[in-house]
């Protein structure tokens, strides 16, 4: 049976997950995480998951629908607080959210006059995305449903779907809404233009220029923000810079709000915009702009060696960028910045759909992308489908660190799964080369050969590689898919682990037994990025830390539940 084409209605899959339920229990999940568990101040007792605020001396507790082994619980109904010595009182979201902010400027001695607002930017994106899909979702391809699925957000972060400004200002341009629309252009003097690598498939897509012009595509929300910069202004009046308009193709927004995808020409566009999404302004920063291109160039043999060795794995290219350049303005140069994405068709094998692995994994699926579809299309065998999963995406990834000092970043939002009729896995894509960075030691004379500034920002250490390999694609990836299959079945889960683990087993093997693997194996914890604790000290991912979690990998846990 082939996978559906369209979205279900929305309305039948959100259920009773309200924008209120949600925020609370995202926001219950971080605290865990991060502050009450690495303190021993969490405990199971009678159905409910209880946590202690110890700074505040506050009791909450929460009823569980699924424990989970790596600490990734299911919650239902409302937080509660103790009042007094036996009476649980209601905690609304924004209480909560009050209570988590006190406990954190007790810890640290820091305050943060963001946090509440921010939380509460969060909750307003997900009522108004909630809101909006009542009336129904536009009838399209199940990939870019999969893509403009995730009205939710990241299940680990304390303001998963915060977004500057007013629902006026995104809803035309949010995926979680349906999103479609045109591009405006700018005709550029070619001096003004500062531009590298391959951009053939960019001007395949623009209006065409006067030969003393080069077309540049900006984001329509970005130009609006940026529309009143002095020297845009005056590059305008002075003829420098031309507005053509909006015009061209429709685009539709992928899941990180600001990568575009034209689904007839098979191309991404990863443009600037000067707004904060969950953590941080989402403009290309200079040296991201010459790196992208120079990581995309230097990536090249090891994927092809990757794909070789573990075929249906792939890296979409990144093989160009342009932008607007007056005068050494950063603001317009990073501003206007747009790199190109290869898109999906080269790598896919016939007969495969590609799906958006978050959209797999959402805990609260809006989809038929959702794991439970996948499963459900073919024989039902829950252990089978991952393994086949595992086979795609640890091997990849764990040799090119290992063997090719390569840091690939396989979180859900930045891998496309690719499944056959049936709904089993076939082939894995990574994406983004924005959070790939490389091993100095095995990358030396190639980045030597890069400007200072360009070069930094593209490697890291061998221990800040690993924890960043570990948390995307252990934490945040395959353990959220192994809670949504274990979601179905919760008697499972050792089981599933132990897949996970069996399959680990086999990469070492591969890859000659690399003592960081060893450690894994042994059951060393999994480090987690604490991101309501970035949040919080109002730093950039760059300074993302890690919070150690349980590991159900040692070879001590059992594989069955005990009867």
């Amino acid at each position: 049976m082939p996978l559906p084409t369209s979205t279900p209605d929305a309305r039948a899959t959100t259920g009773a997950h309200t924008a209120d339920a949600v925020t609370a229990h995202t926001l219950l999940n971080c605290l865990i995480r991060e502050v009450c568990a690495p303190e021993h101040q969490v405990t199971v007792d009678r159905g409910h998951l209880l946590l202690r605020l110890p700074r505040r001396g506050l009791l909450l507790r929460a009823r569980l629908r699924r424990v989970s082994m790596i600490g990734a619980h299911r919650f239902q109904g409302p937080v509660e607080r103790l009042d007094g010595d036996s009476a649980w009182v209601t905690v609304d979201w924004r209480e909560l959210a009050g209570h988590v902010q006190d406990e954190l400027q007790l810890r640290t001695g820091v305050a943060n006059g963001e946090f509440l607002d921010q939380v509460a930017d969060s909750r307003e994106t997900i009522r108004t995305a909630l809101e909006h899909r009542a009336h129904g979702m536009p009838e399209q391809d199940i990939y870019l449903t999969s893509e403009q699925s995730l009205v939710f957000g990241h299940r680990f972060h304390p303001t998963p779907k915060a977004r500057t400004g007013d629902p006026a200002d995104w809803l035309a341009y949010g995926p979680e809404t349906g999103a479609r629309f045109r591009l405006r252009h700018l005709a550029v003097r070619r001096h003004l233009v500062r531009q590298e690598g391959d951009l053939s498939e960019l001007d395949a897509l623009c209006p065409p220029a006067d030969p003393e012009f080069v077309a540049l595509p900006v984001h329509p929300w970005q130009f609006r923000l940026l529309s009143r910069h002095e020297r845009l202004r005056a590059a305008l009046a002075a003829g420098e810079v031309v507005d053509i308009g909006v015009s061209g193709p429709e685009w539709v927004p992928t899941a990180s709000v600001r990568t575009l995808y034209q689904p007839d020409a098979d191309t991404f566009l990863k443009f600037s915009l000067n707004v904060r999404l969950t953590n941080c302004v989402r403009k290309h920063a200079r040296y991201e702009l010459t790196g992208a291109v120079a990581l995309n160039r230097l990536l090249q043999p090891v994927m092809a060696r990757l794909a070789a060795r573990f075929p249906g794995c792939a890296l979409l290219a990144e093989p160009g960028y342009r932008t607007l350049a007056t005068d050494g303005d950063t603001e317009l140069l990073e501003g206007f910045g747009v790199v190109v994405r290869s898109g999906l068709r080269t790598h896919l094998r016939p007969g495969v759909t590609p799906l958006l692995a978050a959209a797999v994994a959402d805990e609260y699926p809006t989809s038929a992308a959702h794991v439970t579809h996948l499963v459900a299309r073919g024989d039902g065998d829950v252990l089978a489908w991952w393994d086949a999963y595992l086979r795609l995406l640890l091997p990849p990834v764990l040799a090119a660190y290992f063997e090719h000092g390569v840091v690939l970043e396989p979180h859900l939002q930045n891998v496309v799964v690719g499944v056959d009729a049936d709904g089993a896995p076939v082939q894995i894509l990574f994406r983004d080369l924005e959070g790939t960075k490389l091993l100095p030691r095995h990358h030396a004379h190639a980045l030597a050969a890069l400007p200072e500034d360009v070069r930094g920002p593209l490697t890291y250490d061998a221990e800040r590689g690993w924890n960043r390999v570990a948390y995307c694609l252990l934490v945040n990836h395959v353990a959220e898919v192994l809670g949504a299959l274990a979601d179905l079945d919760p008697a499972r889960e050792p089981a599933l682990w132990g897949l996970v683990r069996d399959r680990l087993e086999a990469c070492a093997g591969r890859t000659g037994g690399p003592p960081r693997l060893r450690a894994l194996l042994s059951g060393v914890p999994l480090p987690a990025k604490a991101n309501l604790l970035l949040r919080w000290a109002r730093e950039a991912d760059r300074h993302a830390t890690y919070v150690p979690l349980t590991s159900p990998l040692g070879a001590g846990f059992p594989r069955e539940v005990p009867l």
